[in-house]
């Protein structure tokens, strides 16, 4: 597959949509339902939906925000082009909201295909401040995909184009307290067999896969929590602490307890305070066991916020 951006540079040079807001003056009947089997209203993901000519415009004017795709399918003419289009339903996910998808199904919503001019399927468009730009018309893997929209989504925030999407409420609702996204399963699954090594190793193939994937990170971060206190003696481990200060390895296994124990700001305060005491290497250990804890509390939570600023206040 060509790089993102050369293939963007190509194909710009193919009939497509003129620049600027798409013309939908010409969609006047009501878009027909779904086929069967068709996605049309089973799309979940907080960040993507399925297209018809209803919210099509809405979802142009999305773009004006954050960048939109649009990804156009078809099961009876391309039954790859529904893999694409999938593949990129997962992506939107791992994204969180740095591009929003819209699944355009072209038979079921064949006047936006003849409004967009799409020549066949599969096809994909970025859609950025409302002007659509092809982006491929192959349907690469998913190895192939994920880097290319980094490297399109890279070139957009250097150009000054760095809104983002919240994810979409009905979405939202519509999912189930017990949800488990499926990306995540094979980790929780092994949580719940009590395999921490297994769990620890499913979620580091996250991370490693999309190091962007904050949830998969912070799984990842407690899953080590668990590994590390795995059949720890919590008495000796407390008596340890409390009988060396500057014991990297006695405080950094007791703030992970602490952590378990539900006492987030004393596992917190406790290796601040060793970062004010220790330097060099030592204090690298520590700041970086932190920082891990961070992680596995949720970067967004108001004591990790306010322990981030202790931190900054210890380390200068």
């Amino acid at each position: 597959m060509l790089g993102a951006l050369a293939t963007m540079a190509l194909m710009s040079q193919r009939p497509f949509s003129r620049p600027g807001a798409i013309d939908l003056s010409a969609l006047k009947q009501p878009a027909p339902s779904s086929a069967p089997g068709a996605l049309a209203g089973e799309v979940s993901s907080a960040y993507c939906l399925q297209v018809d000519e209803q919210n099509f415009q809405g979802l142009l004017e999305a773009s004006m925000q954050a960048p939109v795709l649009l990804v156009f399918y078809s099961s009876t003419r391309s039954p790859a082009s529904v893999q694409l289009a999938d593949d990129l339903q997962v992506l939107s996910n791992e994204f969180e909201g740095k591009f929003l998808l819209g699944r355009v199904d072209i038979e079921t919503a064949p006047a936006i295909a003849q409004a967009m001019q799409i020549p066949s399927v599969p096809l994909v468009a970025l859609v950025a401040q409302g002007r659509p730009m092809p982006l491929f018309q192959d349907a690469p893997p998913m190895a192939e995909l994920r880097p290319a929209l980094t490297q399109v989504l890279q070139q957009l925030t250097v150009q000054g184009f760095t809104g983002q999407h919240q994810p979409r409420v009905s979405a939202v609702e519509n999912t189930e307290e017990d949800y488990v996204d499926p990306r995540y399963a094979p980790a929780q699954d092994a949580l719940e067999r009590g395999d921490i090594d297994g769990a620890v190793a499913e979620y580091e193939k996250l991370v490693t896969a999309n190091p962007h994937d904050t949830e998969a990170a912070g799984g990842l971060a407690m899953a080590k929590v668990l590994q590390r206190t795995q059949g720890v003696d919590l008495h000796a481990a407390r008596a340890a602490a409390a009988a060396d200060q500057d014991d990297i390895e006695a405080q950094t296994l007791c703030a992970d307890l602490d952590l378990l124990g539900g006492h987030v700001d004393d596992a917190f305060v406790r290796l601040i305070d060793l970062v004010r005491r220790t330097s060099g290497a030592e204090r690298d250990r520590a700041r970086n066991h932190l920082i891990g804890l961070f992680a596995a509390v949720g970067n967004e939570d108001q004591r990790v916020l306010k322990a981030r600023r202790d931190l900054a206040s210890a380390l200068f």
